[in-house]
């Protein structure tokens, strides 16, 4: 019985060594987004990003990523959009829905990167999302860049149709750290 434990407890710690735990440099992080209309495409930002990333090229089932940044950070460049888009009801209302939160379900190898399947949660409704994603390492140091679409509409972001376009691109540039 003994021998079992011991082994148990040597592949748990094994492989939590495995799926390595990454910082992320926070202050350099950037979460962009971008959103066609028929007036040209808006080009904005989110900061602040706190994430619990477990990451490990050669243990893809125990990664996982948990994420999460403050809505009220939104920035276009321009105030008064910036801040309909934090206070409206039809927008983000960030005092009623303070974070946009990720959590991984499964991670695996699409062709030459990953994709994380997980569930994103914008103004209290969650859906499923994918995002492909690159992970280059250089030592206790790393960069995972990812880019993914959400429709606004199936997160009660904005009101169907009208000068807001319907898809939002979200390109993501996390730098990280053992």
């Amino acid at each position: 019985m003994k021998v079992r434990q011991t082994l148990a407890a040597s592949l748990l710690i094994t492989s939590l060594a495995l799926a390595g735990n990454w910082n992320v440099d926070t202050v350099n992080a950037k979460i962009n987004f971008s959103v066609k209309g028929p007036f040209g495409t808006v080009h904005g930002n989110f900061s602040g990003l706190k994430a619990t990333i477990r990451f490990s090229e050669n243990d893809l089932p125990g990664s996982s990523v948990s994420a999460s940044i403050e809505a009220k950070t939104v920035s276009t460049g321009i105030g008064l959009r910036n801040r309909d888009l934090r206070k409206k009801e039809v927008w983000l209302n960030t005092d009623k829905y303070p974070l946009i939160t990720f959590h991984s379900r499964k991670i695996e190898k699409a062709g030459t990167g990953y994709k994380a399947l997980g569930d994103l949660t914008i103004k209290g409704t969650t859906r499923p999302v994918e995002i492909s994603f690159t992970f280059n390492a250089k030592g206790d140091t790393g960069l995972f860049k990812g880019q993914f679409n959400v429709k606004r509409e199936d997160y009660h972001v904005g009101n169907e149709g009208g000068s807001v376009g319907s898809i939002v691109t979200i390109m993501l540039e996390v730098p990280v750290k053992k």
